[in-house]
């Protein structure tokens, strides 16, 4: 009685999985962009209708390295109206995780300076005070402990 073995290679899979995530990744955020330039327009690809704001004139590539690897979109110019996407801003090359949690957390996201914390470098308290004078200085705890361990005895 013979069994057959199955080997599977790991890296192979993960590679494939990564690039399926990639490929749907871009894919859906072409889809968007297309359905951004429909409302925009108030009209589908190739449609003539009375209610049509503007007209397609192609697309430009442009390359977005997200945490799914590189994609590149294809973003909609259009002619009569300005195509400002919501999915991207203009001139990013590179998706931002800290403004999509924000985004996720507070809506809109953080409105104002309140708080900075440092090192206590001189430079900073200066500027802080005079860029961010609404903002309260909180001094790091991990660099505080290190100035403290490192003036005491062990």
């Amino acid at each position: 009685m013979s069994k057959e073995i199955i080997q599977l290679n790991e890296k192979v899979i993960k590679g494939q999985l990564k690039e399926l995530v990639r490929s749907s990744v871009e894919e859906t955020l072409n889809e968007l962009l297309e359905a951004e330039a429909e409302k925009l327009t108030l009209a589908a690809r190739y449609e003539r209708n009375e209610q049509r704001q503007g007209y397609r004139s192609r697309h430009y590539s442009q390359n977005l390295t997200t945490t799914s690897g590189d994609v590149t979109l294809k973003v909609p110019k259009l002619k009569g109206i300005s195509f400002e996407t919501a999915i991207i801003e203009r001139y990013r090359r590179r998706e931002s995780r800290v403004e999509d949690i924000t985004e996720a957390l507070w809506g809109r996201g953080l409105d104002g300076v309140k708080l900075m914390v440092g090192d206590k470098c001189l430079g900073m308290l200066e500027a802080v005070g005079k860029v961010f004078p609404e903002a309260k200085y909180q001094r790091c705890t991990v660099h505080f402990y290190r100035n403290v361990s490192s003036a005491v005895p062990r």
